[in-house]
């Protein structure tokens, strides 16, 4: 009977080696064409007075007119969705964080059934809840305003930032609850001075992804404002783009600058996104 011989150490290693060379170019690949739509618009934003089909895919001079009339035309807008999203994030933790609380902690009768409704709800097509809600947005004069639309874009996130907390305050140990409690303090200081802080990176991640629902929100934008006074930037690249069809440079630069707030918040909490998506994950 022959005896097995193991492959030499520097054999494994090439193999590795490849493999993992193999995965990087892969990677690489992928992530291009990913970015590429980025690039491309970002190509064309740089070459205002070159058409859609003419840009030059690299481009010669940095020209930021196009840019210029951007901020110029959509400023406003910008700063609109700013207002709405930053409004929306804050009614959405302040009903998701309570709401997820309760059912990680309190051991309510059919919670397990009410989160399922939660995720239900995600399921739900916006067209669908944005006719419903005109009516009702008509009879309580909340029409073409701020708060009526902070309230519509908070609902995008309050199921997931629910589902999203809950498991990851359901993972709390309950020895710290206890300990407050034995300390003296009641369930709403326990709550905003114990669960909170130590919910850190779930609020941080709910409350992305809310901010996120609310900056990319056309649906709700549209349905429930009738005239110019709240136009959040989705709205405004939407009639822009109607409006200056053939001049794409300032069109695809109101897209780069509506891009770039999500960008800069993406990078800053990749790091508490992976905590809090993974946070509850484990017991």
């Amino acid at each position: 009977m022959a005896a097995h011989t193991p492959a030499p150490a520097a054999a494994r290693t090439g193999t590795r080696g490849r493999r993992r060379l193999g995965s990087t170019v892969a990677g690489v690949l992928i992530l291009g064409v990913m970015l590429f739509p980025l690039y491309w618009m970002l190509n064309t934003a740089l070459q205002p007075d070159s058409g859609l089909l003419s840009v030059d895919p690299v481009p010669g001079s940095l020209d930021l007119s196009g840019f210029a009339k951007a901020v110029e035309d959509q400023g406003g807008h910008l700063v609109t969705s700013l207002v709405v999203s930053l409004g929306a994030v804050a009614i959405c933790l302040a009903v998701a964080a309570p709401a997820a609380y309760g059912l990680a902690r309190f051991g309510l009768r059919g919670s397990r059934t009410i989160v399922f409704g939660t995720l239900i709800t995600q399921m739900v097509p916006g067209i669908v809840i944005a006719n419903a809600l005109y009516n009702s947005y008509v009879d309580l004069g909340l029409v073409n305003s701020y708060f009526g639309l902070m309230l519509a874009d908070a609902s995008l996130g309050i199921p997931f930032s629910i589902v999203l907390m809950r498991s990851f305050m359901v993972s709390i140990p309950g020895e710290v609850i206890e300990a407050a409690q034995m300390d003296g303090a009641g369930p709403v200081r326990t709550f905003l001075q114990v669960v909170l802080p130590m919910s850190r990176n779930a609020l941080i991640t709910s409350g992305l992804f809310a901010f996120l629902f609310a900056w990319s929100d056309f649906m709700f934008a549209l349905t429930l404002n009738t005239t110019d006074d709240v136009k959040p930037i989705t709205l405004g690249i939407y009639q822009y783009i109607g409006a200056h069809v053939g001049d794409w440079g300032s069109v695809m630069a109101a897209s780069v600058l509506s891009a770039v707030p999500a960008a800069i918040l993406l990078v800053l909490a990749q790091k508490y996104i992976a905590a809090g998506i993974t946070g509850g994950s484990v017991k």
